[in-house]
């Protein structure tokens, strides 16, 4: 199987958290006007979030870069297709009529990945290059797991958040035989001291978008790209090799994470 080219960038979240207001959040004029308007991808950070997102996919080597927006979305639109395109990476745009979920908005790049291999990440993450450059590399379709103790040293996300996180088991031979959301308690402590976290970092084949489509609605009306992962694993439907990663993620959903965030990200240069 060769490299993946594609990358899918989920873009289309409402953005809730963002928006709420946080009087201890250390935000310049122009970072808070883009947090009340939700838009997590353009929250400036010497430039847009997105910009480090881009860049990083196109240093693992990525040539082509679907960003799944909303209808409303048209900052977005304007600044990557004439404001500033990109020059290294290839962008194209993929509409999600509603926030129906993270499995429906994958379902709007169905088109994009042409029944090609390619990249999942969420537009609020800053993921390693490495761990996108190996997924890229595989020869099968998988998955970059971060062990929770690494996510929590070298990551901007304090252990209550990661606790929400979803927690992924693995076979001995290395592949993913389950993904439990928001984990209770008891379900955590019985995952070890270290569990593995799923930060939304996938590769997929086109065999995913048939468990997106099935997988039931959340309580919330929503089809999530976990759950639909979790029972195609379990149904023997799609197989996903495990890249184990001691790292972490810089993650950009709230209003407190700007200031964390942009200090870890001083020394990188974004140029998508």
């Amino acid at each position: 199987m060769k490299a993946a080219r594609k990358a899918v960038v989920l873009a289309r979240g409402l953005g809730m958290r963002m928006r709420r207001e946080d009087e201890a959040a250390s935000l310049d004029p122009a970072q808070a006007a883009m947090a009340e308007t939700g838009i997590k991808a353009l929250i400036p950070i010497g430039r847009p979030f997105l910009d480090y997102v881009l860049s990083a996919l196109a240093d693992a080597g990525y040539e082509e870069a679907c960003l799944v927006i909303g209808p409303e979305h048209g900052a977005v639109r304007a600044y990557y297709t004439v404001e500033s395109p990109p020059r290294r990476i290839r962008v194209d745009l993929a509409i999600q009529k509603e926030a129906a979920g993270t499995a429906d908005a994958l379902l709007a790049a169905e088109g994009f990945a042409a029944g090609e291999d390619f990249l999942v990440v969420n537009s609020d993450n800053y993921y390693p290059v490495e761990a996108l450059r190996q997924l890229r590399l595989l020869s099968e379709p998988g998955t970059a797991l971060f062990e929770r103790a690494a996510l929590l040293a070298e990551s901007n996300i304090e252990p209550e958040r990661v606790r929400a996180y979803a927690v992924c088991s693995v076979s001995p031979e290395g592949y993913l035989t389950g993904v439990l959301e928001k984990p209770d308690p008891a379900a955590l402590a019985a995952a070890g001291p270290n569990p593995l976290i799923s930060m939304n970092c996938w590769r997929f084949g086109p065999s995913i978008f048939g468990p997106c489509r099935e997988t039931p609605l959340s309580p919330r009306g929503e089809r999530e790209l976990p759950r639909a992962v979790h029972e195609a694993v379990t149904a023997g439907l799609l197989r996903l090799r495990v890249i184990r990663w001691r790292g972490g993620v810089l993650d950009l959903s709230r209003r407190e994470d700007v200031a964390a965030v942009a200090e870890r990200l001083k020394s990188v240069k974004a140029a998508p």
